[in-house]
């Protein structure tokens, strides 16, 4: 089956290399699927766990947001931060996921409009926790 190498870069590293048979990600524009020979593009990426498929399985990578670059030999991933479900600490980002969450019912019920950019923060902190978890396939509760 045909390839495209992979590249994930954060800041500090590059989190994941590889040849893919198919990439599934959430792009601002909405969910997309790259496959080997795909025609050039750039888009900005919203916090997801992408897929990475393989001949040796499926690759949950989580992601904060960042950008996608596609070629057709290669597609490059900038992210603010990436993580292998390996990598993740299953308990922080459950902890993490319930504050956040508890944060965002507050902003619910609260009268005061004012704290509108802390409320965008909490929704970004949720999410960021969200694909974490779903990288893990840890249980999310409702």
């Amino acid at each position: 089956m045909a390839t495209i190498k992979l590249e994930i870069v954060s800041p500090t590293k590059v989190v994941y290399t590889t040849d893919v048979n198919m990439l599934i990600v959430r792009s601002t524009g909405g969910e997309l699927g790259i496959l080997p020979h795909h025609a050039p593009l750039i888009t900005g990426l919203i916090p997801h766990a992408m897929r990475a498929k393989t001949d040796a399985g499926e690759q949950l990578i989580a992601v904060s947001g960042g950008f996608m670059e596609v070629q057709p030999d290669k597609i490059t991933i900038l992210a603010s931060a990436a993580e292998l479900p390996i990598n993740i600490d299953i308990n922080r980002a459950q902890k993490a996921y319930a504050r956040a969450q508890e944060r965002l019912e507050a902003f619910k019920t609260s009268a005061e409009k004012s704290k509108d950019i802390d409320s965008i923060r909490a929704q970004a902190a949720f999410d960021r926790a969200k694909a974490r978890l779903k990288a893990t396939k840890a249980d999310i509760e409702r």
